[in-house]
């Protein structure tokens, strides 16, 4: 009697790691898709039940918020990841200075922001401004905590983690619809009410790890008891030596917001709040789409990479050649999909008075590919040496940004901002290469 073999499909035949991962990825992918999803609706309520005006003064306030509110922490999150994939389990001798580095950095955030409400901001921004206060917290919490469930690979609840504050924010845009007469301020006090909320749900988590709550993956099993014990002469470093490895982290993730959503303030200022509502409509769909590529670099693979940049870097150069390629295709696949849906999209979903989001959106199109490659190249840039120069880059870019809106906004209004927006994505992506040339010479890689 003749036996048939059984036949294997091609995910059987996957490695249990290769099944490992593509679980992982689908899993934040799926998250991701939906909290665009609850970042689309979220602005689509908001849009429709504010007006232009309330909206744009209610965006370009939460802006402002959000350039400053990465300067609580000051890139500590980038900089475990780094020093825990660097170092494994003795990077627990840096959370002693986190707790004070994180103490001084929040105080002064927020000091900073409270200055700005009450001497420089406009006075019909004030409120606004100080009733957001609590997102500083909330925007530090979430990515301490993101970064402690990547080095544990813990992806579920990496996925859950990242829906929390979209998720809130869509139940404030919700009680919108029931009471109209909430307007802009108590959006804002909605929002920084979920922003304490999520703040609460992440402190005991971030509590333990700075206790040593930490169950680091990818390199072996605790090798001590103790939380600072690593070895009987070892002393944790101080608060100047953290601040001297991590500030390229820091001034990178607070460039960043400068460099993207400086736009939107720079449009108030210069035309008012109706056409900052509709740059910032603009923003929030170029938003959503920019989640994807985040989150298979920030949230999957940048922990990873950072193990491998050290230990691995046969694997290291093979994960960047295929995510270059991919990351190309799909953005221009989605800048396409953009502009043959922008037209008839955004009326349908904002409403007729939104369809001068149309032409913006059209010019911030060509965004897309070049923010996916970008995030693809920079990947390859981790260590404090790399991250120097990409401050440096950043810099360059968020001032290229600042200087071009500046000279096209009162011409071009919030057209000439998505101008300014597409020429720093170009010469971010130029400079990232460049980098990327001059630390990895093409024949020092593996192939």
């Amino acid at each position: 009697m003749s036996s048939l073999a059984t036949p294997r499909w091609p995910l059987t035949a996957l490695s249990q790691a290769w099944r490992n991962a593509l679980g992982a990825i689908a899993m934040l992918w799926l998250a991701t898709a939906a909290g665009a999803a609850m970042v689309f609706l979220t602005q689509m309520l908001l849009a429709r039940a504010l007006g232009a005006a309330s909206y744009g003064l209610f965006a370009s306030s939460l802006a402002m918020v959000g350039m400053v509110a990465p300067m609580a922490g000051f890139g500590l999150a980038q900089f475990w990841l780094r020093v825990y994939g660097g170092e494994g389990w003795h990077a627990n001798r840096w959370l002693l200075p986190s707790v004070r580095f994180l103490g001084i950095t929040t105080a002064l955030t927020m000091a900073i922001i409270v200055a700005w409400a009450l001497v420089l901001a406009p006075p019909d921004a004030t409120v606004m401004l100080l009733v957001m206060l609590p997102v500083v917290g909330s925007v530090l919490v979430a990515a301490l905590i993101s970064s402690k469930l990547r080095l544990e690979e813990r992806h579920r609840a990496l996925a859950l983690w990242q829906l929390m504050t979209p998720g809130g924010r869509l139940v404030v845009a919700l009680l919108l619809l029931i009471a109209p007469g909430m307007g802009s301020p108590g959006v804002a006090v909605g929002y920084g009410a979920i922003s304490l909320g999520v703040a609460a749900l992440g402190a005991p988590q971030l509590r333990a790890m700075l206790h040593g709550g930490l169950a680091l993956q990818g390199h072996g099993a605790r090798p001590y008891g103790g939380v600072f014990r690593i070895t009987p002469a070892a002393r944790p470093p101080g608060l100047r030596s953290l601040w001297s490895q991590a500030w390229p982290f820091g001034l990178a993730a607070t460039l960043y917001p400068i460099f993207f959503q400086t736009g939107t303030v720079l449009v108030k200022y210069f035309d008012g709040n109706t056409e900052a509502g509709i740059f910032g409509i603009a923003l929030a769909v170029m938003s959503a789409i920019y989640l994807i590529p985040a989150t298979l670099y920030q949230k999957f693979l940048l922990s990873k990479q950072q193990r491998w940049a050290v230990h691995d870097p046969a694997t290291f150069w093979r994960i960047y050649r295929h995510g270059n390629r991919a990351m190309l295709a799909g953005g221009v696949l989605l800048a396409l999909l953009m502009v043959a849906t922008a037209p008839w999209g955004v009326p349908l979903a904002f409403g007729p008075a939104y369809r001068p989001v149309v032409p913006v959106l059209m010019i911030l199109a060509a965004c897309i590919p070049l923010r996916f490659l970008s995030t693809s190249v920079g990947s390859a840039l981790l260590n404090e040496r790399h991250m120097r120069y990409r401050v440096v880059a950043m810099g360059f870019c968020a001032l290229l940004v600042v200087v071009l809106a500046s000279c096209l906004i009162p011409a071009y209004r919030a057209r000439g901002a998505a101008v300014a927006t597409v020429v720093g994505e170009l010469a971010m992506l130029l400079l990232l290469v460049a980098g990327v040339r001059r630390f990895y010479p093409a024949q020092d890689r593996p192939r």
